[in-house]
């Protein structure tokens, strides 16, 4: 389980490696579906009935309603195994339905999220009028400096270039170093790791 605190009281520490430009990160990303999470909106289209098509959200319990369907799981499915679910179940009431469903929302999973911590300026959509912490929808061939530009940037007390990149390898969490300075205010693009689906970057704040 990560811990933050046992994070910042290392962060200081350079004894971290960089992150590692392999083939599995480039592989995990190629790979990657999104997955339907709670709060997110979903369209469903059912071709031919338009009284059972709309948009619905789906429950903090991962379960959402149709007007046939009180109750589908939905959380951890990909649109189209969704589409395939409601397929089966709107059968029983209707003959060969044909359903497409389309997220118009994104939260994404925990585990498909890419969350800050420390000193950014927060997930406003890229805004900065808010600071904290910031979980974010991982996209496909996410960077650093999408995350960034996401988050807002660094606060003016940050220590960019000493930050840390926690990432689960097969269960296992692995420390990473990463050099947000370098890439935000040199325009080193070495820099610009890509990122992967749980990612945990942990942004200290600067000793003066």
């Amino acid at each position: 389980m990560f811990t933050l605190v046992a994070l910042s009281g290392c962060a200081f520490n350079t004894k971290y490696p960089p992150v590692p430009r392999e083939q599995r990160s480039l592989s995990a990303q190629e790979s990657y579906l999104y997955e339907i999470a709670p709060g997110d909106a979903v369209n469903i289209f059912v071709w031919a009935f338009p009284e059972l098509s709309g948009t619905v959200p789906v429950r903090p319990d991962g379960m959402l309603t149709t007007p046939l369907i009180e109750d589908m799981p939905a959380s951890g499915k990909t649109p189209s195994e969704l589409a395939r679910d409601l397929e089966e179940e709107m059968a029983l009431y209707v003959r060969s339905p044909i359903v497409t469903v389309i997220v118009n929302n994104f939260v994404g999973l925990p585990q498909q999220q890419v969350r800050v911590v420390g000193e950014a300026m927060g997930g406003s959509g890229g805004g900065g009028s808010s600071r904290g912490p910031a979980a974010v929808p991982f996209r496909k061939h996410m960077t650093l400096l999408d995350l960034m530009i996401e988050v807002g940037g660094l606060t003016p007390f940050a220590a960019g270039n000493k930050s840390i990149l926690v990432r689960f390898n097969d269960g296992e969490q692995v420390e990473y170093s990463v050099r947000i300075d370098d890439l935000l205010r040199k325009g080193d693009m070495s820099e610009n790791i890509s990122l992967l689906p749980g990612d945990i970057l942990v942004i200290p704040e600067a000793w003066f």
